[in-house]
């Protein structure tokens, strides 16, 4: 458990008013959307650029991504992507900190984002003033931030972590003695910390999609469908987490929907992963973990909203324009890539 958990600052519930109402978002008409999606490949070429597009967006944009010699992924396997490509420019469909960590590792590249409103809660859960004051008063402390985080908190770290390499990090960094500094995720961190039973403060940010989801809603579901198994991202609560077949990141919960029996799969993540599960395991009934019940808000209900600010027409306009580009400072890049390095050097080693 943490030693000093109470020195923790308490986050306030995130303000309802900055979540933005993705029923005010346009779907296009069939004629519409083909009108764009060629508007797009066209722009695409002209601007030399390639999109990178997380799991969580729209399926339209995971698909032309495909389609377009483009990539779908998590958010570091975005930004490695990027540096991989010979294209001057990326476009980022995800939210910002995909944007900054896809420039992080390619400074060198035009990086644009459909929306730079496109935050995160967890991202906004950790000021990077705030949260290098509570750094500074435990000096003695290993700081490892969540990918989720702005350049600013991860230029403050001494490492970065995804999810599918989380668990592996705080081991290595536990089996050498050290006490740890997580952040922003307290979910995420609460599994971690349990798994390896390492020394850890636990920022408290939370996701609004994977806190929404109740284990008790959830439990009803799996009586419903016995022969169904449930497939869990650790950013949920961790009485979620209890009831799952499968915990993992977004790779890892597409790579359990390939290879597990189940015809059927209850998912606790956000509902835009089901295009690519679809895609690994076609046939299967794939069913949205429950976000109803007691305590439940459903701000997000199974998806994110900023991510839902990834359209088509916003990705035909950013091409058009060339706005919206991420900038970093260059002092605040430099120490961000060491953190961010760090992560994936350690990768390295384990494959």
């Amino acid at each position: 458990m943490p030693e000093t958990l109470s020195q923790v600052p308490v986050i306030p519930p995130l303000d309802p008013h900055i979540v933005p109402d993705v029923t005010a978002i346009p779907v296009p008409g069939a004629v519409e959307r083909k009108e764009l999606i060629d508007k797009i490949k066209v722009l695409l070429e002209e601007r030399d650029a390639v999109i990178v597009s997380h799991y969580y967006t729209d399926s339209d944009l995971q698909l032309l991504a495909e389609e377009t010699g483009g990539y779908v992924s998590d958010s570091l396997d975005m930004a490695r992507f990027g540096h991989e490509n010979p294209h001057s420019t990326l476009v980022v469909a995800g939210v910002r900190f995909m944007g900054e960590t896809a420039k992080i590792l390619n400074p060198e590249k035009r990086v644009l984002m459909p929306s730079l409103d496109a935050t995160c809660s967890l991202d906004l859960s950790c000021p990077a003033i705030e949260f290098s004051e509570f750094c500074d008063q435990h000096p003695d402390w290993t700081v490892v931030v969540y990918a989720n985080t702005s350049a600013a908190v991860k230029a403050r770290a001494d490492w970065v972590v995804t999810s599918s390499i989380a668990v592996k990090v705080i081991e290595y960094l536990h089996n050498k003695g050290e006490k740890i500094i997580w952040a922003p995720d307290k979910h995420l961190g609460d599994y971690v910390q349990r798994v390896t039973g390492a020394n850890m403060l636990l920022w408290q940010g939370t996701c609004i999609v994977h806190d929404a989801f109740r284990a008790k809603a959830l439990s009803d579901v799996k009586k419903m469908y016995p022969e169904a198994a449930v497939l869990v991202h650790p950013e949920s609560p961790g009485e979620v987490i209890k009831l799952a077949d499968v915990v993992g990141s977004t790779s890892q919960l597409i790579q359990a929907a390939h290879d597990l029996d189940n015809p059927t799969l209850i998912v606790a993540t956000d509902n835009g992963i089901f295009y690519k599960m679809k895609q690994a395991a076609p046939g299967k009934t794939f069913l949205e973990a429950p976000t109803v019940g007691e305590g439940a808000t459903c701000v997000s209900c199974a998806h994110c909203p900023w991510m839902a600010i990834n359209t088509l027409q916003s990705l035909a306009d950013v091409l058009e324009n060339c706005d919206n580009e991420i900038h970093i400072d260059e002092k605040i890049r430099i120490k961000a890539l060491g953190s961010t390095q760090r992560m994936l050097d350690f990768a390295s080693t384990l494959k």
